[in-house]
């Protein structure tokens, strides 16, 4: 397994994540190591048809937010 190893200043990490108090202010070694989790084909789920309408798909605007009036109308 290929990987990467550096050492930089723990400040450097301070917006990637939380750096434990203890190895704040101090050099620290990086170690990058690839981790795959591609998905195969056979293992995506596919779209399934919803089950009480045999072919029928819910369209994009589905998602979309409801304008103000629809919101007024339902008392939101």
């Amino acid at each position: 397994m290929e990987y990467i190893s550096k050492t930089i200043g723990s400040s450097a990490l301070d917006g990637i994540f939380e750096i434990p108090p203890m190895l704040r202010n101090r050099t620290v070694q990086v170690i990058v190591l690839p981790v795959d989790n591609a998905i195969s084909e056979q293992a995506k789920p596919k779209k399934r048809p919803l089950g009480f309408a045999k072919g029928a798909e819910v369209p994009d605007s589905f998602f979309e937010p409801l304008s103000e009036e629809e919101l007024q109308a339902w008392g939101l």
